[in-house]
């Protein structure tokens, strides 16, 4: 059966409704465009801090600027300005060690899932040491990231570390048209491929600008 996990979500925020207390989340975000709709939709129910752990984006320039936006974002939008950030340092050898073997792998493969599975585990480790009550991810708010994907290594590291993973697919119920728009009201830089070099070859490819 396949599994509705903006439902499921819908359902717990709804039950979280009646309670008095906010539930910690940490959220693990990839830029500030992704995480602006995600954020609007969970600081209502969740108390959220938000990871920048991202050693796939390259280059450096590249992972400040995202960086620096997502700041910016969390400090101008109504909705988040309650929201903490934590930024990781950049460590792009840990990026390019886990997915050692599978570089020319096409984008949406093997390569992503290791890679989803590199910021997933970081967030969960985070949140197991950190007593967070709950620990997700923006990524599933893309139309190209695999949502069931991202779901099974959460809730496979919510065994490993002890701490629940909120389901998502935040791109449905107009969740990425939704980050569309709060991009252009906040005039975030939106980027045009997903972060790491190799999903940047294959796009140059496709454009026919690479030689």
């Amino acid at each position: 059966m396949i599994r509705n996990y903006s439902k499921e979500l819908n359902k717990l925020m709804e039950a979280l409704s009646r309670e008095d207390k906010r539930p910690s989340l940490l959220l693990h975000a990839c830029c500030a465009p992704c995480s602006s709709a995600v954020l609007e939709q969970l600081t209502e129910r969740f108390a959220v801090s938000v990871l920048y752990y991202n050693p796939n984006i390259s280059p450096r320039s590249e992972f400040e600027k995202r960086e620096a936006e997502l700041e910016r974002l969390i400090r101008e939008m109504p909705a988040a300005r309650d929201a903490k950030m934590i930024r990781a340092d950049y460590d792009p050898t840990e990026f390019y060690t886990a997915v050692r073997g599978l570089e020319d792998i096409p984008e949406g493969g093997e390569r992503c899932f290791v890679c989803y599975r590199l910021r997933l585990e970081a967030a969960a480790k985070y949140a197991a040491e950190h007593g967070f009550d709950y620990f997700t991810s923006t990524l599933s708010i893309s139309p190209l990231k695999n949502a069931a994907k991202l779901n099974e290594i959460g809730e496979e590291l919510a065994e490993k570390y002890g701490v629940p993973h909120l389901p998502s697919d935040f791109k449905k119920k107009d969740g990425y048209k939704r980050s569309i728009v709060l991009s252009k009201e906040y005039d975030l830089y939106r980027q045009d491929f997903c972060g790491c070099v190799f999903s940047k070859r294959e796009r140059e490819m496709k454009d026919g600008s690479h030689t």
